[in-house]
């Protein structure tokens, strides 16, 4: 299948879908009443520490948000509708987390790799001829990901010569990692450091699927709904997250890209300390 044309279906399938939902502006939405899930468990830490999970507020919802890509000629071109790029979530003040000044944007994913935040309609980037896992969803200024039908979605794709050759649409449960990434610098940003990630054909449940996250390599936490938490009392410096998708016996899923982890930065801001 030509690039142009992959381009068009997934801009009419993602369209067709949502052509029925109202068209709200971005400015217009309102934030949930919800919290975080109060049903996520720790598991038995094998040393102590103060490292430990606490809900996400709620946040602004975009419910009406859709987002179409393609890849042609090595660009990345996205068509994103009910939702504005470069725009700051109404909340981002209120959330007390690391939040980018450039505002919204599109997190892409390219196999096991970290995300790269993109704030233009169009974006440069080489990929390399043969298969890859491709996802690309929208996120709020401060990182977090909408997670509604149509908001995001992933490819196995075949890319040749710098587009997408063949890309059938995923279907199998799959884990992809978001946040955190990074380096994060100040008291605002590494008292609380948001664990966000991505979801494909799978839904959490105390008595189903689960992620697991590790962190640093000793605090184990088992994650049921998908939903955002917060990790407080992490130390200053290199830590890291490992995410895996497990299922109801709590065996490691056998999918792709399952698990993955990345190392992230806390720093003190010297200007704090004065």
């Amino acid at each position: 299948m030509k690039a142009k044309m992959f381009f068009l279906l997934m801009a009419i399938t993602t369209q067709a879908l949502f052509f029925a939902s109202c068209g709200n502006d971005a400015n217009n939405e309102t934030s949930d009443d919800a919290t975080a899930s109060d049903t996520t468990t720790e598991a038995a830490a094998p040393s102590t520490g103060d490292i430990h999970l606490s809900p996400f507020p709620a946040s602004t919802e975009f419910p009406n948000a859709t987002l179409s890509w393609g890849y042609e000629k090595g660009k990345f071109l996205f068509r994103p509708m009910n939702y504005q790029l470069k725009q700051q979530t109404p909340d981002a003040e209120q959330k007390m987390c690391a939040n980018s000044k450039d505002g919204q944007h599109v997190h892409l994913i390219i196999d096991n790799g970290p995300y790269d935040a993109v704030y233009d309609p169009t974006f440069e980037k080489a990929v390399d001829d043969g298969e890859h896992y491709m996802l690309a969803f929208l996120g709020r200024s401060y990182h977090e990901s909408i997670k509604t039908p149509g908001a995001g979605m992933a490819y196995k794709a075949v890319i040749k010569d710098g587009s997408i050759y063949n890309g059938p649409i995923v279907n199998e449960p799959m884990l992809f990692y978001s946040r955190p990434k990074g380096k994060y610098v100040g008291k605002a940003e590494t008292d609380k450091v948001m664990l966000d990630f991505y979801l494909t054909n799978v839904t959490l449940s105390p008595d189903g699927y689960k992620v697991k996250a590790l962190v640093n390599g000793e605090k184990e936490f088992t994650l049921d709904k998908w939903e955002p938490v917060f990790i407080e009392g992490l130390p200053m410096g290199d830590n890291k997250v490992k995410l895996t998708l497990i299922d109801k016996d709590g065996n490691e899923v056998k999918t792709p890209l399952n698990p993955v982890e990345r190392v992230f930065t806390l720093m003190e801001d010297p200007t704090e300390a004065q």
